[in-house]
């Protein structure tokens, strides 16, 4: 099946009625692909060029004794949800199709294709057996309770596994998998067939063992979080493109019997049209689809009252400011998904001509007041244009180390080319990480999103950023400290000195799990020496810790000697207060107030008395001169000098 366009006449009334270009369309483009480099696990390319991100995840699947490791994490938490993210890529793979021109000329197809092929790399492991696919990775009530890293989260908890098998079926997701690889055969198979038939053959599998069960009987992991709102609407996706990339005709009539049992608007003969696009909902697309392999009007009238009522009096609410608003759950998602497929509708021949400048200018309305154009003059695209949002509900972005979602107040990382949530009716926001609604960023937001870019830059240009995205991250000198020591005095005599310290990892760049740290206490025995007394006379008491072993003392230069806190063995993470810091307490003692002075000690400058407070925020007590070694090497404090 070809895609039609409009006849030049009607081409050139569009064009004659564009919206003036407020916005560089191509680097938004660019940035909203992006987005998903930062939302990927599994085993990072060498190259990955989001330096914060490391790799996460290699073990999952093992429970079930299979490879899952790979994908897209779902939002701004940490499960791999079969649903959306199949929804996702599909959308993704339908932007291509029908814009491809566009990000090739910006030089964005590599990289969307990149986006789509980690996708459907994983979805291809899922499907472990012609009747077996694994829908989910983590457990949504576990995962969410929790706010740190996902570099980190193996050491928190477990990660389970969550499959459907013929006796235990999910039509919903299965079909949803078997329309993105069918849609992923049709876009590589220009660049790389060979990938492009292994897609399509698992997506024939997928859709004949989705199509055969039509029961979602095992998809339960996902509840409360997906749940389940029918399966017909993914058969119908799923045929439609497997037509699409087969010309088999039998795989369109099965996409038209499924469209027969696509719900109904309540008290009309209609399909069902006050929505739009989304993962839960793939009718809309697959009405689209079916409209140009089959021509029926029953098709063509579903699209354009589907679509009227997005526009300005057909239904929906507007806010003040212009944007079409559906739910207070991701409007910009909803809006962003309606111009998307407003924008496929004005591009094709098909339906009522005069009707299509009016859906083009809703589209690209629609788009710019997401880029900008609203009554903030602020953009809602993470990292793009004016005022962006600083602090999306996502966990790895926030560089949490105290499994705290209020600290540190400002979010450490910029989740470039993310599409938050936005506003209320009324055009209000609120960038407050805490308030998911208006803050949460989804794989599944962005994908409808990154096809209306493209197809923006297609009608007015742009420029995509060179050297992207290294301007974009802390220089070095500007991040918080990652690994240091806090201590504090915890009582001193004339003979000895009692510390006690934390060893800390609040690291984000990326956050790491560190299991040989120690730091050294570097002292000064001149007074000892002379009273007659060597360090042989000293002693060293480790007291209360959590792991850790004390060795020494060594000679550093002179009189100067150092002990080592070794927590070699102890796992140090930014988990969580017990994860990110271990607490030792050390003596020092001298037999004779004549052999003892701390005033000189190198590593005593600065401590105060205990106590110091264990606040996340606080850090009182930070100290230069306790230096911690990552084994031997040095990674944050002041040795003394060499003499």
């Amino acid at each position: 099946m070809k895609k039609t366009y409009l006849m030049t006449a009607i081409a050139l009334v569009i064009l004659s009625d564009q919206i003036t270009a407020a916005y560089n369309y191509a680097e938004a483009l660019q940035k909203s692909i992006y987005f998903y480099m930062q939302q990927r696990t599994g085993d990072l390319p060498d190259d990955n060029p989001v330096i914060w991100r490391a790799d996460s995840c290699l073990k999952d699947g093992a429970d079930a004794g299979v490879d899952l490791a790979g994908g897209y994490y779902d939002a701004g938490d940490h499960v791999k949800f079969g649903l959306p993210l199949a929804s996702t890529i599909t959308t993704l793979c339908w932007g291509v199709y029908e814009y491809r021109d566009a990000y090739a000329g910006v030089g964005q197809l590599d990289e969307v294709l990149d986006a789509i092929r980690w996708g459907t790399d994983y979805l291809i492991k899922c499907h472990t057996g012609p009747n077996e696919f694994y829908y989910q990775v983590g457990d949504g009530k576990a995962d969410h309770a929790w706010w740190g890293p996902i570099e980190v989260i193996e050491e928190v908890m477990s990660r389970p596994s969550y499959k459907v098998t013929t006796d235990s079926p999910g039509s919903c997701v299965v079909g949803a998998a078997a329309a993105a690889l069918a849609s992923a055969s049709v876009i590589f198979k220009q660049e790389d067939p060979n990938y492009a038939s292994t897609c399509l053959a698992h997506g024939r599998e997928l859709f004949d063992f989705a199509y055969t069960t039509q029961s979602d009987a095992g998809y339960t992991a996902s509840t409360g979080f997906y749940n389940t709102y029918g399966f017909w609407d993914e058969l119908s996706a799923a045929a439609i493109w497997l037509y699409i990339a087969t010309g088999d005709e039998t795989y369109r009539d099965k996409a038209e019997y499924t469209a027969g049992n696509w719900p109904r608007q309540k008290d009309t003969p209609y399909l069902s049209f006050k929505g739009t696009h989304s993962w839960n909902h793939m009718n809309f697309m697959a009405q689209i689809l079916l409209a140009r392999a089959t021509g029926k009007q029953v098709y063509l009238n579903s699209i354009e009252r589907n679509l009227d009522w997005w526009l300005p009096g057909g239904g929906i609410t507007y806010t003040p400011g212009g944007l079409a608003w559906r739910s207070k759950w991701g409007s910009l998602r909803s809006a962003a998904n309606a111009a998307f497929l407003a924008f496929v509708w004005s591009d094709d021949s098909l339906g009522i001509l005069a009707n299509k400048p009016e859906y083009r200018r809703f589209a690209e309305r629609q788009i710019n007041y997401i880029l900008g154009d609203n009554p903030r003059n602020s953009s809602y695209l993470i990292g793009f244009g004016v005022n962006s949002p600083q602090n999306p509900h996502h966990r790895t972005a926030h560089g949490s180390w105290y499994n705290d979602i209020n600290d540190p107040p400002v979010s450490v990382h910029t989740l470039i080319g993310a599409l938050v949530g936005g506003p209320d009716s009324g055009d209000s926001y609120n960038d407050d990480r805490t308030d998911y609604i208006s803050n949460e960023v989804a794989c599944d937001y962005n994908a409808c999103l990154v096809g209306a870019l493209a197809k923006m830059v297609a009608l007015h240009g742009g420029k995509p950023l060179a050297d992207f995205p290294k301007n974009y991250f802390k220089p070095a000198d500007q991040r918080r400290d990652e690994y240091f020591v806090r201590a504090a005095i915890l009582s001193e005599t004339p003979t000895s000195i009692e510390i006690v310290t934390q060893l800390t990892n609040r690291s984000a760049w990326p956050p790491t799990i560190k299991e040989n740290l120690s730091f050294r206490y570097f002292f000064d025995l001149t007074e000892t020496y002379t009273a007659g007394l060597t360090v042989n006379d000293i002693t060293f008491t480790l007291a209360a810790h959590e792991g850790a072993t004390l060795t020494g003392p060594f000679p550093w230069n002179d009189k100067v000697y150092y002990i080592v806190l070794d927590f070699t063995g102890a796992k140090i993470y930014p988990g969580g207060r017990d994860q990110c810091e271990k607490m030792a307490n050390f003596i020092l003692k001298a037999p004779t107030p004549a052999a003892w002075d701390t005033s000189n000690d190198w590593s005593r400058q600065g401590l105060t008395e205990f106590p110091f407070t264990y606040e996340p925020i606080d850090l009182t007590g930070k100290t230069n001169y306790i230096c911690v070694y990552d084994k031997d090497t040095l990674i944050w404090g002041q040795e003394p000098p060499r003499k």
